[in-house]
C-alpha cells in the first residue's frame, strides 16, 4: 500500500547507543507532534533513554500538508503515510494517543511494529456523532452547535494556529471507513492506557480483550492530563524496554 499524501516528521537521535528500535509517535485529532510529545517532554525522555524517534504531523495538522480532498484522509491513506514514515526501518516501537492510537490500530498490518502502547482510545468510531456542517458554520462565524460532542469537535478545530478546513476535511474523510476493532485484527503485544477520568477512551478495556497477552494501565488525569502525566510515560518506557 502506498500512502497518498505525505506527512512531516521530525526525527529525534538517541543520546548515545540506541537501546532498542525508533519509536513512533502518533499525536491526537487537532494537536500536532510538538504539542503532544515535545511539550510533554516525552521526546526528550525517549531520547535520554536510548531511543531514536520519529514523529510525524497527521495531515492537515502542525507541519504536515493540508488536505485537498476527504478522499486523501480516510484512516487507509494516513495509514499508508505513516507506513512510508518508517520505510527502511527492520522495526520499529509505537507509542500512539486518542486518534493517534485508533490508527496505529491498524498499522501493524503494513509496517514492521515490535511493540506498541496505545493511549486514549475506545472501541467506538469517534466522529460518527459529530454534525461537520455545524462544525464549519461556527468555524465560519456561526453559532456554537447545541450537541456537546459537536461542540467540542467545533472548539477544537477552531483552536490558535489550526485549519479548520482541513480539520474538517480530516473527519470526513477519517468517517468514511469508521474504526471497527475486532479480536485478531491486532496481534503485536500491546499495552493500553487510559486515564482513570477519562470519558474519551470508555470501552478501552474491551479492546484490550481483544488482543492476546496485551494488558491495560489506568493512570491519573483525564484525556489530556493523562498524556502529560508522568505515569503513562513510565508505563510506555517500562513496556517497550521489556520486549
Amino acid at each position: 500500500m502506498s500512502a497518498t499524501t505525505s506527512l512531516a516528521v521530525r526525527r529525534f537521535r538517541a543520546d548515545g547507543e540506541p537501546a532498542g528500535p525508533p519509536v513512533l509517535l502518533v499525536h491526537g485529532f487537532a494537536s500536532d507532534g510538538h504539542t503532544d510529545w515535545i511539550t510533554t517532554g516525552w521526546a526528550a525522555t525517549l531520547t535520554a533513554s536510548g531511543r531514536d524517534v520519529l514523529m510525524p504531523d497527521l495531515p492537515g495538522h502542525g507541519s504536515s500538508p493540508a488536505p485537498a480532498t476527504a478522499a486523501d484522509v480516510t484512516p487507509r491513506a494516513i495509514i499508508a503515510a505513516l507506513a512510508d514514515a518508517v520505510d527502511g526501518l527492520s522495526e520499529v516501537d509505537v507509542i500512539a494517543y486518542s486518534l493517534g492510537a485508533r490508527l496505529a490500530w491498524e498499522l501493524p498490518a503494513v509496517a514492521p511494529v515490535r511493540r506498541m502502547v496505545l493511549g486514549g482510545i475506545s472501541p467506538i468510531e469517534p466522529f460518527a456523532a459529530v454534525d461537520v456542517d455545524a462544525a464549519m458554520a461556527f468555524a465560519s462565524g456561526g453559532k456554537l452547535p447545541g450537541d456537546p460532542l459537536t461542540a467540542m469537535i467545533a472548539r477544537l478545530i477552531t483552536g490558535p494556529g489550526r485549519d479548520a478546513a482541513a480539520l474538517g476535511r480530516c473527519i470526513e474523510g477519517l468517517r468514511r471507513e469508521p474504526f471497527t476493532p475486532s479480536p485478531g485484527q491486532l496481534t503485536v503485544p500491546t499495552r493500553f492506557v487510559a486515564g482513570q477520568d477519562d470519558p474519551v477512551s470508555q470501552g478501552i478495556e474491551r479492546l484490550a480483550a481483544m488482543v492476546p497477552g496485551s494488558d491495560l494501565v489506568l493512570v491519573p488525569g483525564d484525556h489530556g492530563g493523562a498524556l502529560r502525566g508522568t505515569a503513562f510515560s513510565t508505563a510506555a518506557r517500562s513496556f517497550l524496554d521489556a520486549g
